[in-house]
C-alpha cells in the first residue's frame, strides 16, 4: 500500500506569499511538490468558500499565505483573511473536519527560506493527520 500523500492547497498574495515562494525556487530550495500555489491578488480575496471547494475536490489542508500584517499591499486585505481564517476553522471543527488542516502564514517576498520551511511544517502537519475522506477507487 502507497503512503499517504497529502495534497495541500496554498493561497498566496502575488506580492508577498507567492513572491516569497518563488524566491525559494530560485534559490533552488526543495520543498514539498503536493503544496499547489493558487496565486491571488490579495489574500484579502481569499473566502472561505474558496477552502470549502478546495476540501471539497480533494484537498486534505488549504493554508493561506498573505503579506506581514502591517504591510498589505492593499493596507486590510490580509487582516480580513486572518478573520475569515478563523471563522473558517471554527467551522471546519463543527463540522468535524478539523480546524489544524487550515492555517495562515504572514511573510514578505524575501522570506524564500521561511516558505520552503512552511511548506514543509505543513505537509508534515496533514500527512500526520491522514486523508480527509477515503481516496480509494470504486
Amino acid at each position: 500500500m502507497k503512503p499517504f500523500e497529502p495534497e495541500i492547497i496554498a493561497f498566496c498574495c502575488e506580492y508577498c506569499g507567492y513572491a516569497a515562494a518563488d524566491l525559494a525556487g530560485s534559490m533552488r530550495l526543495s520543498y514539498p511538490t503536493n503544496v499547489k500555489i493558487v496565486k491571488v491578488p490579495c489574500t484579502g480575496r481569499f473566502d472561505v468558500i474558496h477552502a470549502l471547494k478546495a476540501f471539497e475536490a480533494g484537498a486534505d489542508g488549504v493554508f493561506v499565505f498573505g503579506c506581514l500584517e502591517g504591510n498589505c499591499h492593499f493596507e486590510v486585505g490580509n487582516l480580513r483573511a486572518k478573520k475569515r481564517v478563523i471563522y473558517l476553522k471554527q467551522l471546519l471543527d463543527e463540522c468535524g473536519i478539523g480546524s489544524e488542516r487550515v492555517d495562515m502564514y504572514n511573510m514578505s517576498s524575501a522570506m524564500g527560506i521561511q516558505f520552503a520551511e512552511a511548506a514543509h511544517r505543513v505537509t508534515a502537519k496533514i500527512r500526520s493527520l491522514g486523508p480527509i475522506f477515503s481516496k480509494s477507487k470504486g
